[in-house]
């Protein structure tokens, strides 16, 4: 939300702007700020928009290209079910947008397990789904290996269906970077994008807040992997789509711990995955003592203590939740940089630096820098020029020795607080 309201000020991403949010997510969130404000309801509405698609057109995959021996809904009520598995999941993030478009090149991928011939409309559409992924969440690129591997191994690519799905794949990102030398900041971009992989992680939460709630929905998931892919024959095509999916966990797990800011959000990339392979219990199981209670614990259970067991955490991460009251005394001012983790300020006061994911900027702040980078930090902010600066861990007083120029601008009148003169 802070940052479309400051790309529509006219700002321009990684150029103005450090943060690690993907272009095409930051676009929609300019365009939400320019028609809607600051408004809350706006986000969470699209945000079930695009999960109500995700599962109508999941389902629809399955049921087209003949994933169980019989058609059925019950994956879309499953599907449902687990978006409800945590409060951010359905909310609109880098990591939905993202993934909305995963599972459409998923649906491709599903489309050449049955086809007799080759398909280059497909396999075209195979990549420019994983660039348009690549370009909301910019973390993606690490699909692009999932989508040639099982190309190759699973669904059997030409070379030349492997060749378009990689042009597929390089269209959306030549595109952002043809924006970027459009509006002169590819130089920047490109400065700022390799800090995205390789700045440290920070966890929101604690890794066992959301293994408790998953262990259900994770151990119905093996039960049915067993009943659909060990006890039960198959088809020699869904026997591929068996191995697509496996191999697309895979790489879903290795991508996590990828992951440079690890929230619940970030488990929607599992849900297709999951989906499917709890949809192989019930079918393959008998609706008997075991079963109903199982379909109505993960339909009703999963989402009511869901939503009691997040309420029950917000005291305990409280790194995550935005606390509406900051705990620093702070002027009333038309703009402000935070350095430093709390994001409460922005609820009142606009973004008025170019440092908004602080744990990227410090990285970026802390590498070792020429006359040049140095020259582009004064002018960052100089050019926005921030009325206050919480400096809640000393960063910007360092940045004041490497800077001494700064010093002409700013006095700090508070511990950490500093005023613009």
């Amino acid at each position: 939300m802070v940052l479309g309201e400051r790309l529509s000020e006219g700002y321009l991403l990684y150029v103005d702007i450090i943060d690690d949010t993907g272009p095409l997510s930051a676009g929609v969130f300019m365009a939400i700020h320019s028609v809607f404000g600051r408004s809350e309801w706006v986000y969470e509405l699209l945000g079930i928009i695009l999960v109500g698609t995700q599962i109508y057109y999941w389902n629809s995959t399955l049921i087209k290209f003949r994933v169980f021996d019989e058609n059925t809904y019950l994956p879309a009520i499953i599907m449902a079910a687990l978006f409800y598995f945590s409060f951010d999941l359905r909310q609109l993030s880098p990591t939905l947008l993202g993934s909305t478009f995963l599972i459409l090149a998923l649906g491709q991928l599903f489309s050449q397990t049955v086809l007799q011939k080759e398909s280059n409309e497909s396999t075209l559409l195979i990549g420019i789904y994983g660039g348009l992924a690549t370009g909301f969440h910019l973390h993606f690129l690490f699909f692009l290996p999932y989508l040639i591997f099982s190309g190759l191994v699973i669904s059997g690519f030409s070379f030349r269906q492997l060749f378009l799905t990689l042009i597929g794949f390089a269209l959306p990102i030549i595109s952002i970077l043809l924006f970027y030398y459009w509006n002169d900041g590819l130089e920047q971009a490109l400065q700022v994008w390799p800090i995205f992989f390789s700045y440290p992680s920070y966890s929101y939460q604690p890794m066992l807040s959301w293994l408790i709630p998953a262990i259900f929905p994770l151990l119905l998931a093996i039960v049915g992997y067993i009943f659909g892919g060990i006890l039960r024959g198959s088809t020699i095509n869904q026997q591929k789509q068996r191995q697509l999916i496996l191999l697309l966990l895979f790489f879903s797990s290795t991508l996590f711990f990828l992951f440079k800011n690890q929230a619940s959000y970030q488990l929607v990339i599992f849900i297709p995955g999951l989906t499917y392979l709890i949809t192989h219990l019930f079918l393959h199981l008998n609706w008997g003592i075991i079963a109903k209670p199982a379909f109505y614990g993960l339909t009703l259970g999963l989402p009511f203590l869901g939503m009691n067991y997040w309420n029950s955490r917000t005291s305990q991460d409280s790194t995550y939740f935005v606390l509406e009251d900051s705990p620093h005394i702070i002027p009333k001012r038309k703009s402000i940089l935070v350095m430093g983790n709390d994001p409460s300020p922005y609820l009142n006061i606009s973004l008025g630096g170019p440092f908004l994911n602080y744990n990227m900027s410090k990285s970026y702040l802390n590498r070792e820098k020429k006359l040049e980078e140095k020259a582009q930090i004064y002018y960052m902010i100089q050019k926005q020029a921030p009325e206050l600066i919480l400096d809640e861990e000393g960063q910007f007083n360092i940045l004041l020795q490497e800077l001494p120029i700064l010093q002409k601008n700013y006095q700090e009148t508070s511990p950490g607080l500093y005023e613009k003169k």
